[in-house]
């Protein structure tokens, strides 16, 4: 070739070359497809791998707030599990979860409503597919088409707002929701069945039970903190658990008729007491004048039961402390040597000295002692304000601190401080009010709301 040619050839190729650069510059460094189909431009197989590859999601499922797997159009299928932050491509097949739809969906997931669409930054998109693990927590698998380059969404809220990735706020979300999930399954352990447990914690506000008498103790239970004010006071509800609680104490000279708790009715029913006539000594008699020592013990004890646990120490039923003869029940009207003296606020069982007295639930001494009228003396605490209450035991094995099971054996049947002959008196207290211990064996208030308790 000539050197003018050669010369006119490389200025051709040179164009060419900067046409070239110039049409790769235009979009954005990738190679424009009439480019690859015609066979022309740079490495077909790197623009191969700068293309992003979208599979069709055909289904998925969630099996828990972490796992949770995917199924691809290509007969290809992910797995998650940390809630589908990300996802790990499977070798072949499904995951065993899929075979067996081991999904378990807590009961909190009832009256989610089916969706149809899901709005996602201020746009409809249509649901091809969508599953609630618990009625906060869900994912949406939006219809084919929709242009996102992620369409599985998730929301922590209920369905009101839905997000593409899972962002550590998300993340925490679904973390928070985890130990929500694990609250509501512990509480729902304490009720007599699931069903009532779901009755209970699907409401705002649950009285157990509904209906009560003078003497007797209501559990409040609300979906949110507050107070709650009965019979010119006001009480706290504490957190337990999925909820918040308080016991309500029905004083003796509550009338009846029915009171409003929250968005509830509490009815409060008549009841008649019976009395009884009780002899004693001129010296016994004398003990109950001196109202020092007597003043003096009762700030010790109101001290003690001032101070409670803020949880239910207590998760199986109550226990009778001794199978005694029961020769005071609850509630009677006391006359000694023919005086008023007061209401009966406990239960007496009569049983041979030195019988062995078992702790009535689960909870810690609040006091251990002896005092002028009660002689020995067990207050054990249950927890949010609830004490039981243990006299005139010839002998305490247990000291102030301690922690107890039920059943445990804390001291023994004697006829110290104010007493006839070898009993024990037993009660509860709630907030410093005396109820009737009759309410609670064999149960506890968590399984009030089955059966209503009947007060003896």
């Amino acid at each position: 070739m000539k050197p003018r040619s050669k010369k006119i050839g490389y200025l051709l190729a040179g164009t060419a070359l900067a046409a070239s650069c110039a049409v790769l510059v235009t979009y954005g460094g990738e190679t424009p497809a009439w480019l690859l189909a015609s066979g022309k431009g740079a490495a077909p197989e790197v623009a191969e791998k700068q293309a992003p590859v979208r599979r069709e999601i055909l289904d998925f499922r969630m099996t828990d707030l972490d796992k949770g797997w995917i199924r691809y159009a290509d007969g290809t299928s992910s797995v998650t599990e940390d809630g589908g932050a990300h996802w790990t491509e499977q070798a072949s097949g499904l995951p065993d979860a899929a075979a067996s739809g081991t999904n378990r969906p807590s009961a909190s997931t009832a009256n989610v409503k089916t969706l149809t669409t899901v709005a996602y930054q201020a746009k409809e998109y249509p649901v091809k597919q969508a599953q609630f693990v618990t009625d906060r927590a869900g994912w949406a698998l939006v219809s084919a088409g929709t242009g996102l380059a992620n369409p599985l969404l998730v929301t922590t809220d209920g369905g009101q707002t839905w997000h593409a990735e899972v962002t550590p706020a998300v993340k925490d979300a679904l973390q928070e929701e985890k130990q929500r999930q694990q609250r509501i399954s512990r509480e729902t352990a304490l009720y007599a069945s699931p069903e009532q447990a779901k009755k209970a914690m699907d409401s705002a506000w649950t009285l157990l039970p509904d209906t009560a008498s003078p003497g007797d103790v209501v559990l409040v239970r609300h979906d949110k903190p507050g107070e709650v004010a009965w019979q010119g006071k006001t009480y706290k509800l504490r957190p337990f658990e999925a909820g918040y609680f308080t016991y309500l104490p029905v004083p003796m000279k509550t009338k009846s008729g029915s009171y409003p708790i929250g968005d509830q009715m509490l009815k409060i029913k008549d009841k008649k007491f019976e009395t009884q006539q009780l002899k004693v000594t001129k010296k016994m008699e004398s003990m109950r004048q001196d109202t020092k020592r007597i003043e003096a013990d009762q700030k010790k004890i109101d001290a003690a039961r001032s101070k409670s646990e803020p949880g239910f120490l207590f998760s199986g039923s109550f226990i009778q402390p001794i199978e005694g003869r029961l020769t005071t029940p609850f509630g009677h009207t006391r006359y000694v040597n023919g005086k008023f003296a007061s209401s009966h606020m406990a239960i007496d069982l009569a049983a041979k000295e030195g019988t062995p007295i078992k702790a009535a639930n689960d909870g810690i001494v609040a006091l251990a002692d002896n005092f002028y009228l009660s002689g020995n003396t067990i207050y054990i605490d249950h927890g949010m304000n609830l004490f039981s209450q243990y006299s005139h035991l010839s002998k305490l094995q247990v000291k102030t601190g301690d922690r107890v099971k039920r059943g445990d054996i804390i001291g023994l049947v004697g006829s110290t401080g104010f007493s006839t002959g070898p009993h024990l008196h037993f009660t509860f207290w709630a907030h410093n009010v005396p109820v009737n211990p009759n309410l609670f064996f064999k149960t506890t208030p968590f399984q009030w709301l089955k059966q209503k308790p009947q007060s003896r």
